[in-house]
């Protein structure tokens, strides 16, 4: 079969994308992408991908713009699907499968205009506008949050379960603000840090490229040598050697950790579209397998908190949650088409 994958603009939907195409490869398939010149979407995709072909079209977002920003950037969603309706008559795919953000609008538009078969992932808890919008047009709508999901697994790097382990106790924490790195995130870092180098327990802090040289500082001046990284796409290793998490609530981040066993203190972006970061977040918090505090309410004493009540227990309830093969099904299900 041939696919297209499309959508991103962040880290979280690319991951997804990311998963999907290994699935797509390790059954000898073959793939090409549709994304933005905008957005991380090159960062990812660029020279060395195992895409056969990849498309950066114009696109920027619609949901926040408004007046004639917001008509200048549907101008660009409408003149880019007809470049990618033009790149899918020549490519003759047999699936469009879409991973949302802004990103996927154009491919989406072309693939239901040429009556492709078009299938959604949605990531979120809260559904995304886009989703939202063409999710009755989908052959399949795919969501770890939705009971009526065909796949209720979440796509995530296999090398993250191969890694997976019960953690114990803890002797690295990790900070991860997302892909574009989150000051509130590296300010208690930084705070916590001291504490932690008193318990003899180390750090992993990946803290976003604008704000490295600031955090670099930081630590240097306390005299603690953290394991500091802007922006880096060895996030599976690093969380295999971490015990304990501090992250924002990105969907694809929550469920890598989920399937490392990794237990996190969630910090949901406050501005995130429906607030889905903190519904994220709580779905695994109410079951007990995570703590979530609003960023405004962020204080050291709560991790210090959670390093003398242990971590063994949620570990363990991450480790039975998620299944090691929902890229795989989810392109099985598309095979069938659901």
């Amino acid at each position: 079969m041939k696919f297209v994958l499309t959508g991103g603009g962040t880290g979280g939907h690319l991951a997804i994308a990311k998963a999907l195409l290994d699935a797509i490869s390790a059954a000898g398939d073959e793939a090409i992408f549709i994304g933005s010149t905008t957005g991380q979407d090159r960062m990812w995709f660029g020279e060395g991908s195992a895409f056969e072909q990849t498309h950066f079209l114009e696109t920027t977002g619609v949901v926040n713009r408004r007046g004639v920003a917001k008509l200048a950037a549907l101008w660009r969603v409408a003149r880019s699907a007809l470049e990618a309706r033009r790149i899918m008559r020549r490519y003759r795919p047999d699936a469009v499968i879409s991973v949302g953000g802004f990103s996927a609008a154009p491919a989406s538009f072309a693939a239901l205009s040429l009556k492709i078969p078009y299938f959604i992932h949605e990531q979120n808890a809260v559904t995304g506008r886009l989703n939202r919008l063409l999710r009755r047009y989908a052959r399949c709508f795919f969501s770890s949050y939705d009971s009526q999901s065909p796949v209720k697994s979440y796509p995530v790097n296999r090398a993250l379960f191969e890694s997976a382990r019960v953690r114990e106790r803890v002797e690295t924490v990790i900070f991860l603000g997302g892909s574009q790195g989150a000051k509130a995130i590296n300010d208690f870092a930084l705070a916590v840090a001291p504490a932690l180098a008193r318990r003899g327990i180390a750090i992993i802090h990946q803290c976003g490229e604008r704000d490295y040289e600031r955090v670099r500082e930081a630590y240097a001046a306390m005299g603690i040598g953290a394991e500091l990284y802007g922006f880096t796409k060895e996030l599976p290793s690093l969380l295999a050697r971490s015990d304990l998490a501090v992250s924002r609530a990105g969907a694809s981040t929550l469920w890598e950790l989920a399937a490392n066993g990794l237990p996190a203190l969630y910090v949901p972006y406050p501005y995130a579209a429906g607030d889905h970061q903190y519904y994220n977040a709580m779905y695994l918090a109410e079951q007990g397998l995570s703590w979530v505090v609003r960023e405004a309410e962020l204080r050291p004493e709560l991790l210090e908190q959670m390093l003398d009540e242990g971590v063994e227990a949620a570990s363990r309830g991450l480790r039975a949650l998620e299944g090691d093969d929902a890229a795989a099904a989810i392109i099985s299900a598309v095979r069938g088409a659901c």
